[in-house]
């Protein structure tokens, strides 16, 4: 598709450590892979370490089809490792490795600040904002903010959190981050009320929460949403959020209709859920064949 708008990617690059092996992940770059899968034209800005694993994260990430030319190499700090344990349902548990080349992201190499100011989208997460106080000039973008919460326990600070939330434009977290959120605000109500009452004080455009297995609701341009999602057999549940965020922005960046993008977002994240790693292969036309009910994922 000609003329795509350029979304970009800002965070981590790292390994994760699953007991089926080690994957290449973070969840920026999981969201990037998966927009370069669907058509979109994304880039990748982050950093890693000079040894074994970045060589193996840059010759991985050139292979996946995304140029590598934003992503800053490091002398001093080895490269992104994340210990993930999954627990009885399937979901994820992480142990994050501190520091890591991707805590020092400069947006100021490598023509990074000339790729944000002709982005239509910028992409990023709280976790990369752990102890990089120079990713506060992402708030400062004119272009589409997007705040993936990704929340991380030890590694955010309520205040930073709310300063992300409040400075994005398109805002996207699962129940447990909500509740958070609404505990912080003290807002009240169903999901519905609490969602807009948000998306009000953040001045948000969209907002969008993911259930797991029972789907997902979305607040967007002032109309809600829901979706039920899939029914799944889950091998894991690494990355299905982030396949989730990238369908999502794919679709209203190639303006979908509005009551269509629930329903492909939850394709891709339960495509995701039904395979290993964070970023098995498949093609839109398999998100389709979901949506239309032509194949089951169980």
């Amino acid at each position: 598709m000609d003329n795509m708008p350029v979304i970009t990617c800002v965070g981590e690059v790292l390994w994760d450590a699953l007991p089926g092996g080690i994957f290449l992940g973070g969840a920026p770059l999981n969201v990037c892979l998966n927009l370069n899968r669907l058509g979109a034209e994304a880039r990748m800005v982050s950093r890693v370490g000079m040894d074994r694993l970045g060589r193996e994260a840059i010759d991985r990430i050139d292979k996946g089809g995304l140029s590598t030319g934003y992503i800053q190499k490091d002398e001093s700090h080895e490269t992104g490792f994340v210990k993930v344990e999954l627990n009885s349902e399937g979901d994820p548990e992480y142990d994050i490795v501190r520091p890591a080349a991707w805590d020092f992201i400069d947006l100021e190499q490598n023509q990074v600040s000339e790729l944000l100011d002709a982005s239509w989208a910028v992409v990023y997460g709280t976790l990369a904002h752990r102890q990089n106080p120079s990713l506060r000039g992402l708030l400062d973008l004119s272009c589409l903010k997007v705040l993936d919460m990704n929340l991380r326990a030890p590694h955010f600070e309520k205040d930073r959190v709310l300063e992300l939330v409040e400075g994005s434009d398109i805002l996207k977290m699962n129940e447990e981050e909500l509740n958070l959120l609404k505990n912080w605000y003290s807002l009240s109500g169903n999901m519905e009320k609490a969602v807009r009452e948000l998306g009000a004080r953040c001045k948000s455009q969209t907002v969008c929460i993911t259930r797991g297995g029972e789907g997902s609701a979305l607040l967007h341009k002032n109309n809600w949403f829901e979706h039920k999602g899939y029914p799944t057999t889950v091998t894991d549940a690494v990355g299905a959020g982030d396949a989730f965020l990238a369908a999502l922005l794919y679709g209203i960046s190639i303006e979908r209709k509005q009551d269509e993008l629930l329903p492909l977002a939850n394709a891709a994240g339960a495509f995701v859920a039904s395979r290993s790693g964070a970023n098995p292969e498949y093609a839109i036309a398999d998100l389709e064949s979901l949506v239309q009910g032509e194949t089951s994922l169980q």
